[in-house]
């Protein structure tokens, strides 16, 4: 390698991919088997030298031999002679080891907040309905300042609007009980694939991908995808976000001499598998610009067809293994493959492709400026480090070794939505609880208060009893004053 150069490998020339050139993007594509890992892996090893931080997600496992020094087997010494690679040796690279889930490399997580709801959306696959109320409980939680850090906090979020349903409906729109019904059970899906390890505390400072040695050379940082890549749609949504997240956290740098970061997303079509039209919107907008940042994207895939056609116009730097030409479909991806090349009058591109033997692959480049080399016919160079997977032994010393050892270990969970709003309904519930046993005292104070003023059954007979005496005693006493009236008048008159 040269101060400006990777080497690659050598046609009829020394295949050089220019590191001014190297944020342009690229892709490596070829069916199983043909090698592409091990381009992938002289790609980053050109790199790291060069002082580039690297990111690759490893899915088979076959990468992280990229930290061990390689071993001078008799078929790799064979072809750094038959291609003139007079400086051939061997050496380890410096690398960092993450997993998502924390077994087989650094943990890494991020925040509900920091996801947002249009790539949580696509992350459980969620209607238009229900990422319309996604929006919308992230709009209340940034009104009413519930941080949003886990899953828990989102389904207590969730739960609260709810109940809350009628309240919210004329300030931001209809949120029914069925829609929140349908995300809890997506959010359950998503704790079972292992969401519930990505999101949370400490999150990921996306400057720890990009650490360089003393002695100036970069870091490969290592994702172990091989469990992640069962879960595609965590797959492809963690990397969009993390695209997102430098994207919004770099600088312009415009072109510069070599590139900030290059990242390697093997199994690419995942990421635009499925993906409705405003997140595959994200994410071409996201590749064309990213590049301004200094940052190079380079998609390993089997089928150049896997990537839709705006993003593939955006690759400059392409190298394409040996591909299959069985099928119609097949056939389709060799002709496409073809003619995203310059064309060499030495030989038709699309016969080539069909023909390629392992480790040979056709190469072309952006040259210093900016315009795409003739197609090559290239035997790659063989990889300076191992080829294979390292052993559980030699992950885990590394691991203890690294420099961010310590830093995302144990998970920390800070007061955030959950614990607000587990108060706000003890609150709610000690109120209503309140409100209930004054009413009950105010409803038992009238009772007792109209139970003393009204008359017993004993009391109405003894007044009943003693109006009926006191009439009889009247009128006997009136019949007996008026009969002594009436002898006396009598009495008069005889006389």
């Amino acid at each position: 390698m040269s101060d400006a150069s990777i080497f690659m490998g050598q046609s009829e020339r020394r295949e050089e991919l220019f590191l001014a050139m190297a944020n342009r993007h690229g892709l490596v594509t070829g069916a199983t088997g043909t090698g592409k890992t091990v381009t992938l892996q002289i790609m980053a090893e050109g790199f790291v030298n060069a002082g580039v931080p690297v990111f690759a997600a490893d899915v088979k496992g076959d990468l992280s031999g990229i930290c061990m020094v390689g071993e001078p087997k008799d078929f790799l010494i064979e072809r750094a002679k038959k291609i003139g690679f007079d400086d051939y040796g061997f050496e380890a690279m410096p690398a960092i080891f993450w997993d998502l889930f924390g077994e087989q490399g650094h943990p890494i997580r991020t925040t509900i907040s920091e996801m947002g709801p249009l790539m949580l959306s696509r992350l459980m696959g969620l209607t238009d309905a229900q990422e319309g109320a996604l929006n919308i409980a992230f709009r209340i939680a940034d009104k009413e300042g519930l941080t949003l850090l886990d899953l828990k906090d989102l389904r207590a979020l969730l739960m609260d609007l709810g109940e809350r349903g009628k309240e919210i409906t004329t300030e931001y729109g209809n949120v029914n009980a069925p829609t929140i019904g349908a995300i809890q059970r997506r959010l359950v899906v998503l704790e079972e694939q292992g969401g519930d390890k990505f999101f949370g505390e400490p999150a990921l400072d996306i400057k720890d991908f990009m650490r360089t040695k003393p002695d100036g050379k970069g870091y490969v940082n290592i994702l172990a995808a091989d469990k992640l890549i069962n879960s595609p749609q965590l797959y492809a949504t963690f990397l969009l976000w993390m695209l997102s997240e430098l994207f919004e956290t770099m600088p312009e740098v415009g072109d510069p001499e070599k590139p900030k970061m290059v990242f390697f997303f093997d199994e690419a079509h995942l990421l635009f598998a499925d993906a409705p039209p405003g997140l595959l919107q994200k994410i071409e907008q996201t590749v064309k610009l990213i590049r301004s940042k200094g940052i190079g994207i380079y998609f390993v895939t089997q089928n150049p067809l896997d990537i839709p056609e705006s993003v593939l116009a955006q690759m400059g730097n392409r190298v394409q293994h040996a591909l299959r030409a069985y099928t119609p479909r097949e056939q389709k991806a060799v002709q496409t493959a073809a003619s995203t090349f310059r064309a060499n009058p030495a030989f038709k591109t699309e016969e080539a492709i069909t023909q390629l033997g392992k480790g040979e692959a056709l190469v072309s480049v952006l040259d210093l400026k900016g315009i795409p080399t003739m197609v090559e016919r290239t035997l790659i160079r063989p990889p300076s480090s191992r080829m294979g997977p390292i052993t559980p032994q030699e992950r885990q010393q590394l691991l203890k070794n690294s420099p961010v050892y310590g830093l995302y270990e144990d998970a920390v969970d800070r007061e955030s939505a959950y614990e607000k709003l587990q108060k706000k309904a003890g609150e709610r519930a000690a109120a209503q609880e309140q409100a209930a046993a004054a009413k009950a005292a105010e409803k038992q104070a009238k009772a007792e208060a109209k139970v003393s003023t009204r008359e017993t059954a004993t009391d109405r007979f003894v007044k009943n009893v003693a109006s009926s005496v006191g009439r009889t005693v009247g009128s006997s006493v009136a019949r007996s004053i008026g009969n002594a009236l009436v002898r006396g008048i009598l009495g008069s008159l005889s006389r």
